[in-house]
Parts: C-alpha cells; structure tokens; sequence
C-alpha cells in the first residue's frame, strides 16, 4: 500500500511549483524537501553554490553499501516569458478538464524531481530495499550552467555510482545518450573615436563581422554525423557593438550556441573557434578573445546493461506501449555528473513529462502520467538493487 495518496503526492508537486526558482532560489525547494524527508527518518544535506545565497543543490540517502544508484533532477526553472500569454497563473499548479496539470516546471522538471523524492520515502518506509544506495540528488542551475552538478561532481558524489537516472521529460522514450552544449562569448576589443576621425581609433566591430564570416565558412567544412546523435550545430544567436551612430565603437561581441557530438565535441568547437581567432588578428589586428562559458559534454553510452532493459521494462508495461530507447538533442546535468564515466555506464533519462513541453507557455504535465511514474521509479530502483550482484 503506497504510503502517501495521491492527493498527497499532487500536493507536493503544487507546494513546488509555487516556488519560483526561475534561475535561483533553489535552496527554498532544497529546504522544502529536506523537511519532507526529515518526517520519514531520510537524512540529507544542503550543498549551497558558492557566494550564491539563495543557490544550493540537496543529496539524500537511503540504503548502504554497493551498488549505488544515483537518481537526479534539477529544482530551477526557465522564465515564464510575457505571462499575458498563459491561460494559468505559472506558479499555481492547475488541472484542466484533461486531467493536464499546469505550471512552471510541471513537466520540465518538478515533476521528474518530485516523484523520484517520493519514490525515495516509498522506498525507505516500505523497508523493501535489500541492499545497496540511492542517492537523491537535486541540483541547481541546469537550464543555465549545470553549476550545481558540477559542484556534485567536484564533491566526488558521482565517484562510487554504479547507475545514474535523470527524470527529465522523456515519456515518449527510453534515452540514453544525448548531445552537449557550448556557449561560447567572443569579443572584440578596439578604441573609440568620433566617426568624423576614424583613423584615432579602431572599429572593433569589423574583426567580429570577418571572425563571423569566417567561422561560418570553416564550420560549413565539417562533415560529421553520428548514426543517433545526427549533426552537430552552431549558431550565432546574439551580436552587439557601440552605443552611438556617430562614435567608433570600442567593443563588439557575439555569442554563439552549439550542440555537440562525440566526434566533432566541445574541445573541438573551441579549437575552431581559436584557430578563426588566429586568422582574424592576424589580418586585422584585431583584438579577439573567446571564452567558452557553458561547456557541457554530450553523454554516449552503449545502452546495453541491466539497468536500461528493467527500465524499458517496466516503462512498456506501466504505460502498455513498446518504448524506444533512443537519443536526446537537449543536454542535461548527466554532462558533469558523468564526466569520468565510459560508455558502459547505466545511463538512463527518463520520466513525466513531453520534451515538446518544456519551456511552454502553459507547460503541463498529465496527472495519471506523473502518479505512475512514481510507482515505475519505486519498482525500478528496488528491484534493479535487490537483484544485482554487489
């Protein structure tokens, strides 16, 4: 017998929702949790983000000893954007005549983060884990940085796991690898000068027009495709430079976007880009400097272990459909969390909620499809430990 209703469980999902950590206040929801846990003897700790007040990822515990898996999900969410839009107030978990629970975060990702918390204290109240560790582990900042799981990662949680299952919007299918992201600032540096005396300064614009040309020509010479992954991609998203039409102006920048591949990663997008840089101050004199500020890793694992077959498993039969296991163009906190692991690590990203969903006006998640998916994580994390060979 579950030990909480399903009242109950909705409850916390609308007690999180009403939280609005669009890019902070993660440590509210932090809190929040740590005194749930805390009414069912489940222990945890606040890891607060350094020099960010109101930051913090929460680790909880249940079980001891091999094999570990550790069950992830990120507490921020994205801006709700012109809020005249939304027929639902964003931070008020709603239900429509669909049975679709509406808010900020429903799909993309309180509710992922919600049911494996409850799955936990289903779990540990039940006393139906023979062996081994779950490790709890919600993060801050994913929709931005990943700073939370870095700092998981820095902190050796990651070290001893066996298993890692993110629940990320993913109902559709069973992934187990998926691309990386890279944002990536260049600047140009150069001197001001009225526009009626061009010469006593230096346009700093015009090095960042050729270092676009020229990036796009070279990148239009990579042919690089992975049989699930598809093609990496660039895109220049943002340019600014000056502040005047009559003033040469002393700065100018741009930021790129790319998603990444194995075969053409993160280390050889920056390559590109400083190699571009080269050529650009070489011709110009320009002043280039380029700066990769989000660098996560695309996750490639086999897909082949016991954890990813109990999961299909059960996913087909709570949900009576034949899932694919498949692939995911977003990225998501696994990028740092697995950084050491190879492609023989139980990867698993599954949980309520349509990719098509996040980042939605009028984001839902349906109510049957997050109330099952507590159930799934319960049987799926007890009898994938009970049963392993520690």
């Amino acid at each position: 017998m579950a030990v909480l209703s399903n009242e109950e469980r909705v409850k916390i999902l609308s007690d999180i929702i009403e939280i609005q950590s669009v890019n902070e206040k993660e440590l509210d929801v932090a809190q929040y949790f740590q005194k749930l846990f805390k009414k069912y003897d489940i222990d945890s700790e606040v890891l607060k983000l350094n020099g960010e007040a109101s930051r913090a990822n929460l680790i909880a515990e249940i079980g001891s000893g091999k094999p570990v898996v550790a069950v992830s999900g990120h507490m921020d969410v994205v801006t709700t954007g012109n809020t005249a839009l939304w027929n639902y107030d964003p931070f008020k978990l709603t239900e429509d005549n669909q049975g679709r629970l509406h808010g900020r975060g429903s799909a993309d990702m309180k509710s992922g983060l919600a049911a494996l918390a409850i799955s936990l204290i289903e779990i540990k109240t039940s006393g139906t884990l023979k062996q081994g560790t779950i490790r709890f582990m919600a993060t801050a900042g994913e929709e931005v940085t990943s700073n939370g799981a870095a700092l998981l990662h820095e902190r050796g949680y990651m070290d001893d796991a066996d298993a890692l299952l993110i629940a990320e919007p993913s109902e559709d299918g069973i992934v187990y690898t998926h691309k990386g992201t890279m944002d990536i600032q260049v600047a140009s540096k150069g001197k001001s000068a009225h526009s009626s005396m061009p010469e006593l300064g230096f346009n700093a614009i015009n090095p960042l027009v050729d270092f676009i040309h020229y990036l796009n020509a070279e990148y239009a010479k990579v042919n690089e495709k992975d049989d699930l992954l598809g093609t990496p991609t660039m895109n220049s998203t943002v340019v600014s430079g000056g502040d005047q039409v009559n003033s040469i102006p002393e700065y100018a920048e741009s930021l790129f976007n790319m998603r990444t591949i194995p075969s053409f990663d993160n280390k050889k997008f920056e390559a590109l880009f400083n190699s571009v840089k080269d050529k650009v101050e070489k011709e110009s004199k320009g002043d280039i400097t380029v700066n990769p500020y989000v660098n996560r890793d695309p996750v490639y694992t086999a897909g082949d272990n016991e954890f990813i077959k109990l999961a299909k498993s059960l996913g087909d039969q709570y949900f009576n459909r034949d899932l694919p296991l498949t692939s995911s163009t977003a990225t998501t906190d696994a990028s740092y969390l697995m950084k050491d692991k190879d492609e023989n690590f139980s990867f698993v990203m599954y949980g309520p909620g349509k990719t098509g969903q996040a980042h939605q006006v009028d984001e839902y998640v349906d109510k049957d499809t997050y109330l099952t998916f507590i159930d799934l994580y319960t049987q799926l994390l007890t009898r994938y430990l009970n049963d392993c060979n520690s």
